[in-house]
């Protein structure tokens, strides 16, 4: 796996306030649709980084996204990586599990973003911060934005 080549290597968006969850789903929903994601796939991919904007907002205390067009022969892809300096998640396992939450929502955030890509990593320290970073592929698409073939 590898960076799509071109100048537009990767992206990074802030994440500090509901407007800019807003922003990261548009632009992700704008890089799929370049990158020949089809309809159904990019919903996917959006649902999964609104989900993870919105843990790094509200349990990271904001941070930032970053969003990498990738290319792997034929296969193009997204990778997603959403960061935060915030309390860190102490047991991993127990926020993965459907219906945990720590703030009232419907406890589906880690574990349905998980289910709705190819590849899901999850890096965190207790003190340190959270790293949540996904990969989704369309394969034998060809890429519309300049720099991303």
């Amino acid at each position: 796996m590898t960076p799509a080549s071109g100048p537009a290597v990767a992206t990074s968006l802030p994440i500090g306030s509901d407007a800019d969850l807003a922003w990261v789903r548009h632009q992700v929903r704008q890089f799929a649709a370049e990158l020949g994601f089809g309809l159904v796939q990019q919903t996917k991919l959006v649902t999964a980084a609104s989900e993870l904007a919105r843990n790094t907002l509200v349990h990271g205390g904001g941070g930032h996204a970053q969003i990498t067009p990738l290319h792997n022969g034929l296969k193009r892809g997204l990778q997603l990586a959403f960061i935060d300096t915030g309390p860190g998640i102490r047991d991993i396992e127990l926020a993965m599990t459907d219906g945990y939450t720590t703030r009232g929502g419907l406890g589906l955030g880690l574990g349905g973003a998980k289910r709705l890509v190819d590849e899901f990593a999850l890096d965190t320290e207790p003190g340190q911060g959270t790293a949540v970073t996904v990969v989704a592929w369309v394969t034998g698409a060809p890429a519309t934005r300049p720099g991303l073939g």
